[in-house]
Protein backbone atom coordinates (compact mmCIF):
# COMPACT_ATOMS: atom_id res chain seq x y z
CA UNK A 1 0.00 0.00 0.00
CA UNK A 2 1.36 3.28 -0.72
CA UNK A 3 0.86 6.31 1.13
CA UNK A 4 1.09 9.31 -0.35
CA UNK A 5 0.80 13.20 1.86
CA UNK A 6 0.13 16.24 -0.70
CA UNK A 7 1.54 19.25 1.15
CA UNK A 8 2.10 22.66 0.47
CA UNK A 9 3.37 25.41 2.87
CA UNK A 10 1.79 28.08 1.14
CA UNK A 11 -2.46 27.95 0.93
CA UNK A 12 -4.10 28.81 -2.19
CA UNK A 13 -1.89 26.85 -4.83
CA UNK A 14 -4.25 24.27 -5.65
CA UNK A 15 -3.42 21.50 -2.81
CA UNK A 16 -7.31 19.75 -2.57
CA UNK A 17 -7.35 20.31 -6.38
CA UNK A 18 -4.26 17.69 -7.18
CA UNK A 19 -5.39 15.33 -4.49
CA UNK A 20 -9.08 15.26 -6.05
CA UNK A 21 -7.41 14.80 -9.42
CA UNK A 22 -5.49 12.10 -8.17
CA UNK A 23 -8.50 10.54 -6.73
CA UNK A 24 -10.61 10.99 -10.06
CA UNK A 25 -7.85 8.89 -11.75
CA UNK A 26 -7.35 6.26 -9.81
CA UNK A 27 -11.33 5.88 -10.16
CA UNK A 28 -10.92 5.80 -13.22
CA UNK A 29 -8.18 3.79 -13.25
CA UNK A 30 -9.40 1.04 -11.34
CA UNK A 31 -7.17 1.61 -8.40
CA UNK A 32 -8.51 0.69 -4.69
CA UNK A 33 -8.01 3.83 -3.30
CA UNK A 34 -8.53 6.16 0.38
CA UNK A 35 -8.46 9.80 0.36
CA UNK A 36 -7.39 10.82 4.40
CA UNK A 37 -8.67 14.45 4.69
CA UNK A 38 -6.40 15.40 7.12
CA UNK A 39 -6.98 19.63 6.31
CA UNK A 40 -9.77 20.87 9.25
CA UNK A 41 -11.53 22.49 6.48
CA UNK A 42 -12.44 19.30 5.18
CA UNK A 43 -12.70 20.38 1.36
CA UNK A 44 -11.28 17.30 0.04
CA UNK A 45 -14.49 15.18 1.55
CA UNK A 46 -16.92 18.11 0.30
CA UNK A 47 -15.08 17.72 -2.61
CA UNK A 48 -15.34 13.90 -2.94
CA UNK A 49 -19.29 14.19 -2.32
CA UNK A 50 -19.24 12.34 0.91
CA UNK A 51 -22.66 12.69 2.31
CA UNK A 52 -23.06 12.77 6.17
CA UNK A 53 -23.68 9.91 7.84
CA UNK A 54 -22.75 7.52 11.54
CA UNK A 55 -19.23 7.29 10.30
CA UNK A 56 -16.47 8.75 12.67
CA UNK A 57 -14.43 11.65 10.85
CA UNK A 58 -10.69 11.19 10.97
CA UNK A 59 -9.91 13.85 13.83
CA UNK A 60 -11.76 11.74 16.65
CA UNK A 61 -10.30 8.72 14.94
CA UNK A 62 -6.94 10.36 15.72
CA UNK A 63 -7.86 11.05 19.46
CA UNK A 64 -8.40 7.31 20.34
CA UNK A 65 -5.81 5.72 17.56
CA UNK A 66 -4.84 3.06 19.65
CA UNK A 67 -8.32 1.60 19.91
CA UNK A 68 -10.15 4.18 16.55
CA UNK A 69 -10.89 1.00 13.51
CA UNK A 70 -10.62 3.46 10.28
CA UNK A 71 -11.38 0.57 8.05
CA UNK A 72 -15.09 0.52 9.79
CA UNK A 73 -15.63 4.51 9.47
CA UNK A 74 -14.31 5.38 5.66
CA UNK A 75 -17.12 6.29 3.30
CA UNK A 76 -17.47 5.91 -0.14
CA UNK A 77 -17.22 8.57 -2.47
CA UNK A 78 -20.36 9.87 -4.05
CA UNK A 79 -18.15 9.84 -7.30
CA UNK A 80 -18.39 6.01 -7.17
CA UNK A 81 -20.91 4.73 -9.68
CA UNK A 82 -23.14 1.62 -9.08
CA UNK A 83 -21.18 -1.86 -8.94
CA UNK A 84 -17.85 0.28 -9.25
CA UNK A 85 -15.86 -2.23 -6.20
CA UNK A 86 -12.29 -3.35 -5.84
CA UNK A 87 -12.23 -7.02 -7.85
CA UNK A 88 -9.45 -7.66 -4.52
CA UNK A 89 -11.33 -6.60 -1.54
CA UNK A 90 -15.11 -6.22 -2.94
CA UNK A 91 -15.24 -2.21 -1.06
CA UNK A 92 -15.73 0.73 -3.35
CA UNK A 93 -13.09 1.78 -5.55
CA UNK A 94 -12.55 5.13 -3.65
CA UNK A 95 -13.02 5.77 0.17
CA UNK A 96 -13.19 8.84 2.29
CA UNK A 97 -11.82 9.18 5.75
CA UNK A 98 -13.70 12.36 6.60
CA UNK A 99 -12.03 15.68 7.63
CA UNK A 100 -13.54 17.84 9.75
CA UNK A 101 -12.34 20.93 12.37
CA UNK A 102 -11.96 18.52 15.31
CA UNK A 103 -8.65 17.60 13.66
CA UNK A 104 -7.32 20.88 14.53
CA UNK A 105 -6.71 20.28 17.96
CA UNK A 106 -3.67 18.34 16.66
CA UNK A 107 -2.44 21.20 13.83
CA UNK A 108 0.07 22.09 16.98
CA UNK A 109 3.92 23.22 15.95
CA UNK A 110 5.29 21.08 19.31
CA UNK A 111 3.92 18.00 18.52
CA UNK A 112 5.28 15.02 20.19
CA UNK A 113 6.38 11.94 18.53
CA UNK A 114 3.47 9.66 20.35
CA UNK A 115 1.41 11.72 18.76
CA UNK A 116 2.85 12.20 15.22
CA UNK A 117 2.59 8.37 14.84
CA UNK A 118 -1.37 8.53 15.64
CA UNK A 119 -2.26 8.22 11.60
CA UNK A 120 0.20 5.55 11.12
CA UNK A 121 -1.07 3.69 13.85
CA UNK A 122 -5.02 3.80 12.49
CA UNK A 123 -3.53 3.16 8.71
CA UNK A 124 -1.48 -0.16 10.27
CA UNK A 125 -5.44 -2.05 10.64
CA UNK A 126 -6.43 -0.92 7.09
CA UNK A 127 -6.06 -3.41 4.28
CA UNK A 128 -7.57 -3.47 1.04
CA UNK A 129 -5.99 -0.13 -0.82
CA UNK A 130 -3.61 -0.01 -3.17
CA UNK A 131 -3.36 3.64 -2.69
CA UNK A 132 -3.48 6.16 0.68
CA UNK A 133 -4.08 10.35 -0.63
CA UNK A 134 -3.83 11.96 2.43
CA UNK A 135 -4.67 15.81 2.01
CA UNK A 136 -2.88 17.77 4.56
CA UNK A 137 -3.21 21.18 5.86
CA UNK A 138 -0.85 24.06 4.54
CA UNK A 139 1.46 24.15 6.97
CA UNK A 140 4.23 22.26 8.47
CA UNK A 141 2.33 22.28 11.91
CA UNK A 142 1.08 19.00 13.73
CA UNK A 143 -1.63 17.66 10.92
CA UNK A 144 1.25 17.60 8.22
CA UNK A 145 3.61 15.57 10.76
CA UNK A 146 0.86 13.33 11.33
CA UNK A 147 0.52 12.81 7.32
CA UNK A 148 4.24 12.52 6.60
CA UNK A 149 4.92 10.22 9.43
CA UNK A 150 2.05 7.99 7.92
CA UNK A 151 3.93 8.24 4.40
CA UNK A 152 6.06 6.55 2.29
CA UNK A 153 6.25 9.78 0.08
CA UNK A 154 5.43 13.88 -0.26
CA UNK A 155 4.18 15.12 -3.14
CA UNK A 156 4.38 18.88 -3.13
CA UNK A 157 2.11 21.11 -5.23
CA UNK A 158 3.07 24.30 -6.53
CA UNK A 159 2.43 27.64 -8.51
CA UNK A 160 4.59 28.88 -10.90
CA UNK A 161 4.95 31.92 -8.82
CA UNK A 162 7.53 33.66 -6.77
CA UNK A 163 5.89 33.34 -3.14
CA UNK A 164 5.07 29.76 -4.15
CA UNK A 165 8.07 28.51 -5.61
CA UNK A 166 10.46 30.26 -2.31
CA UNK A 167 7.26 28.30 0.08
CA UNK A 168 8.53 24.83 -2.04
CA UNK A 169 11.86 25.31 -1.66
CA UNK A 170 11.43 25.86 2.14
CA UNK A 171 9.03 22.64 2.07
CA UNK A 172 12.07 20.61 0.92
CA UNK A 173 14.20 21.83 3.27
CA UNK A 174 11.90 21.06 6.58
CA UNK A 175 10.91 17.57 4.31
CA UNK A 176 14.47 16.53 4.40
CA UNK A 177 15.35 17.87 8.32
CA UNK A 178 11.55 15.60 9.31
CA UNK A 179 12.61 12.78 7.18
CA UNK A 180 16.15 12.80 8.95
CA UNK A 181 14.90 12.71 12.19
CA UNK A 182 11.84 11.34 11.90
CA UNK A 183 10.76 9.03 9.02
CA UNK A 184 13.92 7.67 7.48
CA UNK A 185 12.04 5.58 4.71
CA UNK A 186 10.38 9.07 3.48
CA UNK A 187 10.97 10.67 0.19
CA UNK A 188 10.09 13.58 -2.23
CA UNK A 189 7.88 11.63 -5.01
CA UNK A 190 8.06 15.08 -6.98
CA UNK A 191 6.75 18.66 -7.50
CA UNK A 192 3.38 19.45 -9.25
CA UNK A 193 3.43 22.63 -10.60
CA UNK A 194 -0.20 23.23 -10.50
CA UNK A 195 -2.84 26.38 -12.54
CA UNK A 196 -0.06 26.93 -15.20
CA UNK A 197 -1.26 29.67 -17.55
CA UNK A 198 1.50 28.71 -20.56
CA UNK A 199 0.64 32.57 -22.04
CA UNK A 200 1.78 34.19 -18.89
CA UNK A 201 5.75 35.19 -19.39
CA UNK A 202 5.83 34.96 -15.67
CA UNK A 203 4.80 31.61 -15.43
CA UNK A 204 7.39 30.09 -17.76
CA UNK A 205 9.98 32.00 -16.39
CA UNK A 206 9.36 30.48 -12.59
CA UNK A 207 9.39 27.33 -14.51
CA UNK A 208 12.52 27.35 -16.00
CA UNK A 209 13.46 28.50 -12.44
CA UNK A 210 11.96 25.24 -10.53
CA UNK A 211 13.56 23.27 -13.69
CA UNK A 212 16.80 24.81 -12.49
CA UNK A 213 16.18 24.80 -8.47
CA UNK A 214 14.02 21.27 -8.48
CA UNK A 215 15.75 19.14 -11.07
CA UNK A 216 13.80 15.51 -12.26
CA UNK A 217 11.97 16.42 -9.05
CA UNK A 218 9.80 18.48 -11.25
CA UNK A 219 6.99 16.60 -12.27
CA UNK A 220 5.99 16.40 -16.02
CA UNK A 221 3.01 17.10 -16.94
CA UNK A 222 2.12 20.47 -15.59
CA UNK A 223 -1.19 21.56 -14.74
CA UNK A 224 -2.55 23.89 -16.76
CA UNK A 225 -5.15 26.44 -15.54
CA UNK A 226 -8.98 25.24 -15.83
CA UNK A 227 -11.48 27.86 -16.75
CA UNK A 228 -14.60 25.36 -15.19
CA UNK A 229 -12.72 23.98 -12.71
CA UNK A 230 -14.67 25.36 -9.80
CA UNK A 231 -17.78 24.43 -11.69
CA UNK A 232 -16.52 20.83 -11.60
CA UNK A 233 -15.15 21.41 -7.23
CA UNK A 234 -18.89 23.16 -7.31
CA UNK A 235 -20.48 20.25 -8.41
CA UNK A 236 -18.54 17.92 -6.22
CA UNK A 237 -17.73 15.91 -9.44
CA UNK A 238 -15.05 13.63 -10.81
CA UNK A 239 -13.18 15.52 -13.86
CA UNK A 240 -12.88 11.89 -15.19
CA UNK A 241 -17.00 12.03 -16.19
CA UNK A 242 -17.00 15.72 -16.42
CA UNK A 243 -18.34 16.70 -20.52
CA UNK A 244 -16.01 18.47 -22.73
CA UNK A 245 -12.51 18.71 -24.25
CA UNK A 246 -11.01 20.80 -21.52
CA UNK A 247 -11.50 18.41 -18.73
CA UNK A 248 -10.84 15.53 -20.55
CA UNK A 249 -7.73 16.39 -21.72
CA UNK A 250 -7.12 17.66 -17.76
CA UNK A 251 -8.33 13.93 -17.04
CA UNK A 252 -5.48 12.81 -19.45
CA UNK A 253 -2.94 15.01 -17.33
CA UNK A 254 -3.76 13.75 -13.60
CA UNK A 255 -3.75 10.09 -15.55
CA UNK A 256 -0.40 10.80 -16.56
CA UNK A 257 0.31 12.19 -12.57
CA UNK A 258 -0.89 9.05 -10.81
CA UNK A 259 1.28 6.50 -13.22
CA UNK A 260 4.40 8.85 -12.28
CA UNK A 261 2.97 8.50 -8.02
CA UNK A 262 2.93 4.98 -8.31
CA UNK A 263 5.48 4.01 -10.96
CA UNK A 264 8.33 5.87 -8.44
CA UNK A 265 6.95 3.50 -5.60
CA UNK A 266 7.48 0.30 -7.58
CA UNK A 267 10.99 1.04 -8.70
CA UNK A 268 11.34 1.91 -4.61
CA UNK A 269 9.89 -1.54 -3.83
CA UNK A 270 11.86 -3.69 -6.44
CA UNK A 271 15.64 -1.58 -5.41
CA UNK A 272 14.84 -2.65 -2.03
CA UNK A 273 14.50 -6.20 -3.22
CA UNK A 274 17.79 -6.38 -4.69
CA UNK A 275 19.29 -4.43 -1.76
Amino acid sequence: MQVVSISSLKGGVGKTSVTLGLASAALAAGVPTLVVDLDPHADATTGLAVRPSDQIDVGRLLKDARRGDLAANTVPSGWVTTGAKSRVSGRSTLDVAMGSAYSGIYDRPDLGRRDQRRLATLLSRVSGYSLVLIDCPPSLNGLTRIGWTASNKVLLVAEPALFSVAGTERTMRALELFRREFAPDLHAAGIVANRVRHTSNEHTFRLGEMRQMFGDLLLSPTIPEQANWQQIQGAAHSVHHWPGDSAQQSAGYFDELLRSVLDSGRMRSRNARRA
